[in-house]
């Protein structure tokens, strides 16, 4: 069984959120213990991947000759890093890749969000290819009648956060997998944290 889904529960789904080199150390946008994420989520595929009726990546996915509608700093001007911020995960970048340790032949379905615009949930992107191409995270959601998600990734106080939040505006009942997710800073993530339990998410730790 996946984490707090009982016999006969409703179908749920993994979200992987942004595990792309940018954010594992060695990237633009490094967050302590990315690679380390990565692993664990493969892992955690290995052993309860078939339990989950879709297994959902989401990637930034961010355009080279822009500023992506602000979101990186204009060009001459220092990134703030709270809403602009340097480049990164620019398609057809090293940095745009998933992680090498996450298992990608195990992902169902791949979203990309942030072309040309701001976008820190993946419920802003589109899904990228397959039956499902063009539609919205929610839209593929309930087409799979999945009802509740657990939630991987990176990075904890930004978009874990906003896909999280925007999962429980949804109507899913969301558990957020301890130890298959990482921040950036301890203040930002705790207070991350407490907000997504204030919106009614559980947690728990990968394979309880």
């Amino acid at each position: 069984m996946t984490a707090n889904q009982e016999a006969g529960g409703p179908a749920r789904a993994l979200l992987v959120v942004d595990v792309q080199n940018d954010f594992c150390e060695g990237g633009s946008l490094a967050v302590q213990g990315g690679h380390a994420v990565a692993e664990a989520i493969s892992r955690h595929l290995v052993e309860h991947g078939d339990e989950y009726v879709a297994v959902v990546a989401t990637r930034d996915d961010h355009d080279s000759h822009s500023t992506n509608g602000g979101h990186f700093a204009a060009p001459g001007e220092e990134p703030d890093f709270a809403t602009t911020w340097p480049p990164h995960c620019v398609d057809g970048s090293p940095g745009h890749d998933y992680a090498p340790g996450l298992e990608v032949d195990r992902i169902t379905h791949h979203v990309r969000k942030g072309r040309g615009v701001p976008a820190y949930s993946g419920f802003e992107g589109r899904v990228d290819g397959g039956d499902h191409s063009g539609s919205t995270l929610a839209e593929l959601l309930a087409g799979l009648g999945v009802r509740a998600v657990d939630v991987a990734g990176l990075a904890t106080d930004y978009c874990v956060r906003a896909t999280v939040l925007d999962a429980r505006r949804h109507g899913l009942d969301v558990t957020l997998l301890d130890g298959l997710h990482a921040g950036v800073a301890p203040a930002t993530s705790d207070a991350a944290l407490e907000e997504m339990s204030a919106a009614g998410v559980r947690r728990a730790p990968a394979g309880a």
